[in-house]
């Protein structure tokens, strides 16, 4: 992993266990970079923080924080066919055997070491076209895995290769460009390579690596497992700690069969702590250019768009437009609610606030919001399982709230404190 666009890494030289120790560490630098050097029983360091703030990820993408949402929906609409090759020069190869790499068990109920950050390639069996997705992946023996698998695109791959009673060829990269993680995430057709979106943040420099057994094509990683999703096999996955900071249920669900590992030179593993702002940043964030779509559809004069942190960059979003007309906050509000199902609290906010303060968005609510006018309820909606409120299906209360200046006194709204 290049390590030179990070300033400020946190390097820890004390020994510590794959078990619990790691991840109690982490949890005491939450937005920083941290490399783990001294792993009880492994040669291999583990990097964590990679991409776990805004600023991080802009420059991965070249851009501001408030240019994200735009870029990654350009990319995602305009992506770059790939036709840059590596050599598999860079790495040793030897069979799968995951006790070689420092996998961490997180949390006391965790259902047992759990890898966090590999990206899932796979080809559709009908069409051949590629797909990559983060999963998590929890580890079952030296060389198995059992995946969560959400209704996607790597799920419907796998239904495909039920019907056709074939195991699905997979590749696990690890350890990769903060760029390649976001394009990874993105929300595209399901007939879209995320790595050709990958490309486009990369300036079409992107370069992919061909393996010989699959036929698939990955990036350069500091990881790469190579096995087969079992259209037969199931195991019992979870508990693990999801993007609410709760335990996630046990599941059934599909093994991963691993027969290959190729692992570079000075490899780092790269761990992703559950519930961490890598994880709500990578799996929230591509999640705004949706909405950001959806409300402008709805109301042209929107600006941007931000799932926040505290809401998990999942369950609460903010939004800010430049009001028109007195009904275009909740115009809005409707737009973003059904743009993002899993979204339960949307605010919409005036230019002037700064929706990547929640101080200042907290401001326009306490200024700007009467309860009876302002608010929309709307009970018994879909929302998303991973609310501990929700019922078992997600099922949930959606809660709307226009926290914009009335346009028939705007003076009164004014601050005195942005003017000159």
């Amino acid at each position: 992993m290049d390590l030179k666009n990070y300033d400020n890494i946190i390097e820890i030289d004390e020994e510590l266990n794959c078990e619990y120790e790691v991840a109690k560490v982490l949890r005491k630098y939450p937005k920083d970079t941290v490399i783990i050097k001294n792993i009880k029983g492994f040669d291999m360091p583990i990097i964590s923080g990679i991409c776990n703030t805004r600023d991080k990820i802009a420059e991965s993408i070249n851009c501001k924080v408030d240019e994200i949402t735009q870029k990654v929906a350009t990319a995602s609409e305009n992506p770059i066919k790939i036709d840059n090759f590596l050599n598999f020069d860079l790495y040793e190869s030897s069979d799968a055997d995951l006790n070689k790499i420092p996998i961490l068990t997180h949390y006391k109920r965790d259902g047992g070491a759990y890898i966090t950050a590999g990206v899932v390639f796979a080809k559709d069996p009908e069409t051949g076209i590629q797909n990559a997705s983060i999963h998590r992946m929890l580890v079952i023996g030296k060389d198995k895995l059992a995946i969560r698998i959400v209704p996607r695109n790597l799920y419907t791959y796998f239904q495909k290769a039920k019907k056709l009673n074939k195991d699905l060829d997979i590749a696990i990269a690890i350890g990769m460009d903060p760029a390649i993680l976001l394009a990874s995430t993105t929300s595209i057709p399901i007939d879209y390579d995320e790595m050709e979106v990958a490309n486009k943040f990369k300036n079409n420099n992107l370069k992919l690596i061909k393996l010989e057994k699959s036929g698939l094509q990955v990036p350069e990683a500091d990881i790469i497992l190579e096995g087969k999703i079992s259209v037969t096999e199931t195991a019992k996955e979870g508990p693990f700690v999801d993007l609410t900071d709760t335990y996630d249920v046990i599941r059934d669900e599909p093994v991963i069969n691993l027969n290959k590992m190729h692992i570079k030179e000075n490899a780092y593993y790269h761990a992703i702590l559950p519930a961490g702002f890598e994880h709500k940043l990578l799996q929230g964030l591509p999640q705004e250019p949706r909405i950001f779509k959806a409300t402008k559809n709805s109301v042209p004069t929107v600006k941007n768009v931000v799932l926040t942190e505290g809401g998990c960059c999942w369950l609460h979003a903010v939004i800010s437009i430049d009001k028109q007309t007195q009904g275009d906050g909740k115009n809005v509000l409707m737009a973003a609610l059904s743009a993002h199902p899993s979204l339960k609290h949307a605010v919409v906010v005036d230019t002037d606030i700064n929706i990547f303060d929640p101080q200042d968005v907290e401001y326009a609510i306490s200024t700007r919001v009467k309860g009876d006018e302002d608010i929309m309820i709307i009970p018994d909606v879909r929302g998303s399982s991973l609310d501990p409120v929700a019922s078992s299906d997600g099922t949930t209360t959606k809660v709307g709230v226009d926290a914009t200046k009335s346009i028939k006194n705007p003076e009164k709204f004014e601050r005195v404190s942005l003017g000159e």
